[in-house]
């Protein structure tokens, strides 16, 4: 069974609100037998009369009226969408999923969206709390746009990883234990420690640090929510290694922060398809770019 083109519908709206074919004709820029035409096919399609002929003035029917009731309805959805589409082309609006760890989410993230929201107010980007492999993934599967990683990473075909940040990993060791101006392996691995799993990148930076000093120690928790870590060495539970993501704020009273010998870093990068992107994701790009170091 055909269906009903919104071709067809508009030139019925247009018929019955100027009361006249000649004048639908004129304003919708086609010939009088065009617009008869296609009164004739919806007549046809429906199986009954939609307009009332007579010589000065063209009138629905009461069935062309229920038609005509839900043909505006129908126009006016079919225009708002096409106008919220070319919104989203010009990028003036959209949506861009991006994913992230914790940490940067919590310290890198929010002045990069402050200055989006600035410049282009109508991109909704939405969060998801991921591990670098599993952004990677879902970059490769078409569920994320953006993903912020960390390096070194396998990216694979029709993903472009570009480096974005160097920041520096620290000691977070409870402040009563009373550490050294730089901490080294040798000290921490006799002290009881917090550390990330081994499903994460700063979990395989951080052993690589001890394994370079002949240590593998055994953390007392492994823990991948980074402020929950810093709660726990607050308490005195034990010690952490953590990059300084953001500005370099002061810690808990609870907390001393130490730089490490040998220095330690952690390596970020943006994740993207290679794929032409939506105008929305360049402008998140964009608003990344100024965190880049």
């Amino acid at each position: 069974m055909r269906e009903i083109s919104l071709d067809r519908l508009r030139t019925l709206v247009v018929v019955a609100e100027l009361g006249a074919f000649a004048e639908a004709a004129r304003q919708l820029n086609l010939a009088p037998p065009t617009i008869s035409l296609h009164v004739a096919e919806l007549e046809a399609r429906v199986g009954a009369p939609l307009l009332i002929r007579n010589r000065n003035q063209v009138r629905p029917t009461a069935i062309g009226e229920t038609l005509l009731a839900r043909a505006r309805r129908l126009l006016a959805d079919a225009d708002q969408a096409l106008d919220e589409v070319r919104r989203q082309v010009e990028g003036l609006t959209g949506r861009v999923r991006l994913g992230a760890s914790t940490g940067a989410i919590a310290h890198l993230l929010p002045k990069a969206l402050e200055y989006l929201q600035g410049q282009h107010p109508g991109i909704d980007v939405q969060v998801q709390v991921l591990t670098s492999q599993a952004s990677l993934a879902r970059l490769r599967d078409g569920s994320l746009d953006i993903a912020l990683v960390a390096l070194p990473q396998a990216a694979g075909k029709s993903i472009r990883l570009t480096p974005w940040r160097r920041d520096p990993i620290l000691a977070y060791v409870p402040a009563r234990w009373q550490p050294p101006a730089k901490v080294t392996p040798a000290w921490l691995n006799q002290r009881a420690l917090i550390l990330n799993d081994s499903s994460t990148q700063l979990s395989r930076v951080t052993s690589e640090w001890f394994a370079a000093a002949g240590l593998y120690p055994e953390p007392r928790i492994e823990l991948n929510y980074n402020d929950a870590i810093k709660r726990l060495v607050a308490a005195g539970y034990g010690a952490t290694l953590l990059p300084q993501e953001g500005e370099a704020s002061e810690p808990h009273p609870g907390i001393a922060r130490r730089p490490l010998r040998p220095g330690l870093w952690r390596h970020l990068g943006i994740a993207c398809r290679e794929a032409e992107m939506e105008r929305a994701t360049g402008f998140v790009l964009e608003a990344l770019e100024r965190l880049r170091q």
